[in-house]
């Protein structure tokens, strides 16, 4: 077994995305487009039109309540956008990459193809936007008059989703600025957010600045997530304001498309809000934009929506502007997140890979304790956490005994990690180190596989659909499809970049014709028994298990996982396998004892990490290599 040491570290794995919209592009749109076709595209656009909007008919009654609001702001920086003629309409497409679109033109500032005619050729009719999408957003900001919107099918709002929204706009009525809505996977958030907006928007109809767009940042993958939030939307009723709904991954896009249009978000709605705790991405540079987290004036409300918020108080740099309001204080003292709360008695401290927080239990809970007194102590209080009402998920272990042949593969793989990873900590080589973690979680996994395969056929032959968690594909979600496959049980895949259509995918997972699901994804789709599925269908009623073919090193990704059948009302159980009497058992025993732990307001499983990381001889790697982080 490997030697423990004690040497907390903490760091951000830096991610890159390419910036939007190049400002000479724009430059180029704006000398592109003569000055005497300009002015007649303004003449047919006059304020009093912008103002008023007339609401779809057969809308949800959430919806006939609020007026649809005003068509789009146009500013200079508008300029160089398309214009139509009358008659005529500006179309944003949704075009897949390298798909042909005849007649269409690719606008770098808009980030999408348009198209301008009275309607679209049947060329292009494949690649129209669906409704509240971003395509469909920058359309409706182009046009002086937005499509109507299909009415959805209605959905009553649960008691939790109710009360929950009326502490949200209570918030919000008294000044706040942003909101953490920390309910258990699967107790609603997404309706309670929804229900929330509808009530904001109310309030503000009569104020100088009325609620009139709205922004649902939502996790991967996008063909299930932006579905599902868009069906959301039009079943509760989308009070007729312009709601644009994308993924935190698509971000650039939509704040290049602010940029070129002049435009702005009145409500932002950050679903998995965990996914910009660190400040050292893109995407924190494009959500710092869009959610206005580095403006004192003219920020939109922000609703921050998660179960896991972070695993340390250091990962909290999106709620900075409500430290700052809490305090006093000038936002841009809580640019730096770390030094601040170092200010404010908070045991953190620069280590070798930045900064990192205590391990002594008793500061710990004392720096949770003023973490959430500046979330639960304000009139009213920026948070609500509500526990499922149908019990916490239960979590066990399942030792994975190996054949001989097995176990002697498995020692040599132990040993050719532990020579290659001391190599790479004398050396402090951190990216031959992870690679060196990488490559044994991998191969651990892939030896185990066979056993996964036959715990798998056990429970679909007990009239139980299964789930089954990965974090690797040609290693493991790859050779489990394809052995339950080759025993002749249909096996629904969501993993791989562009390899399935994950909707359909999970719909037959969810339908019963593939009692198996393997995937990589980690929230923001459900699995879970009885769910009410688009067209008024209904998922099967077959209890579902689920299984970690590997256990997870981060609290946030296990118990985000977990809720994915466990939700709803549905009580799902789930196992965590391993190899008995290896190192992979006691990364499970911690798994599971922290797992309980993470849904507390940060801090959850740090402690965790740390003891896996000294149980992998990883303690002097930055965190990142063990969560993954982006």
């Amino acid at each position: 077994m490997p030697g423990r040491r004690r040497r907390s570290t903490s760091s951000s794995r830096t991610t890159t995305a390419r910036a939007a919209t190049p400002a000479k592009n724009a430059a180029a749109a704006k000398k592109a487009t003569p000055a005497k076709k300009a002015a007649p595209a303004k003449k047919a656009t006059p304020t009093k039109k912008a103002t008023a909007r007339a609401a779809p008919t057969k809308r949800a009654a959430a919806a006939k309540a609020a007026p649809r609001t005003a068509a789009p702001r146009r500013t200079a920086a508008a300029a160089g956008l398309p214009t139509a003629p009358a008659g005529q309409r500006v179309w944003a497409l949704a075009v897949p990459f390298r798909a042909p679109a005849p007649g269409a033109t690719w606008h770098a500032g808009l980030s999408t193809h348009v198209y301008v005619g009275a309607s679209l050729p049947a060329a292009l009719a494949p690649y129209d936007p669906a409704p509240y999408s971003f395509e469909r957003f920058v359309e409706d900001e182009l046009n002086a008059d937005p499509r109507p919107v299909p009415p959805g099918r209605p959905m009553t709002p649960r008691a939790e989703q109710t009360t929950g929204a009326a502490v949200i706009a209570a918030h919000a009525a008294a000044g706040g600025r942003m909101f953490l809505l920390g309910d258990d996977p699967g107790v609603g958030k997404t309706g309670t957010a929804v229900l929330a907006v509808q009530q904001i928007a109310a309030q503000r109809a009569e104020t100088p600045r009325p609620v009139r767009t709205v922004l649902v940042v939502a996790d991967r993958p996008a063909a299930i997530t932006v579905p599902h939030w868009a069906r959301s939307i039009a079943a509760f009723g989308d009070a007729g304001l312009r709601w644009c709904v994308t993924t935190w991954d698509r971000l650039g896009k939509v704040n290049g498309a602010l940029k070129a249009t002049g435009s702005r978000f009145d409500v932002v709605i950050a679903d998995e809000a965990h996914m910009v705790r660190h400040t050292t991405t893109q995407r924190w540079k494009h959500w710092k934009a869009v959610s206005g987290a580095g403006r004192v004036k003219d920020a939109p409300y922000v609703l921050l929506a998660t179960a896991t918020p972070a695993h340390s108080p250091l990962e909290l740099p999106y709620l900075a502007p409500h430290f700052a309001a809490v305090h006093g204080e000038p936002l841009k003292e809580w640019s730096d997140l770390p030094a601040r709360l170092a200010a404010h008695g908070f045991h953190v401290e620069r280590a070798r890979y930045g900064w990192s927080w205590t391990e002594d239990a008793d500061e710990r809970w004392a720096d949770l304790t003023q973490l959430r007194s500046w979330l639960t102590d304000t009139d009213p209080p920026a948070t609500l956490y509500r526990p499922a009402p149908w019990g916490p998920v239960s979590v066990t272990g399942t030792p994975v005994e190996l054949t001989p042949a097995e176990r002697a593969q498995y020692e040599a793989e132990w040993s050719e990690f532990r020579a290659e990873m001391q190599l790479a900590r004398r050396a402090r080589q951190s990216a031959r180190g992870r690679a060196a973690l990488l490559r044994f979680r991998q191969k651990a996994g892939l030896i185990r596989a066979a056993a996964t395969v036959d715990w798998v056929k056990a429970q679909v032959e007990a009239d139980r659909q299964v789930a089954v968690s990965v974090e690797f594909v040609e290693t493991a979600a790859d050779p489990i499809r394809e052995a339950l496959l080759d025993g002749g049980i249909e096996v629904a895949g969501i993993y791989g970049r562009d390899r399935f259509d994950v909707e359909a995918e999970r719909l037959r997972f969810q339908t019963g014709a593939a009692p198996v699901c393997v995937f990589t994804v980690t929230a923001s789709i459900s699995l879970h028994a009885r769910e009410q599925l688009p067209g008024g269908l209904t998922a099967s009623t077959t209890p579902r298990v689920g299984l970690f073919h590997q256990p997870r090193f981060s609290g946030i990704a296990a118990r985000q996982v977990t809720g994915r059948t466990h939700r709803d009302h549905q009580v799902s159980p789930w196992r965590v396998a391993f190899a008995a009497d290896t190192v992979e058992e006691d990364v499970a025993r911690v798994m599971v004892e922290r797992l309980a732990v993470t849904g507390s307001t940060a801090g959850g499983d740090t402690a965790g990490l740390q003891q896996i990381a000294e149980l992998l001889e990883a303690d002097w790697l930055p965190a990142a290599s063990l969560t993954g982080s982006d």
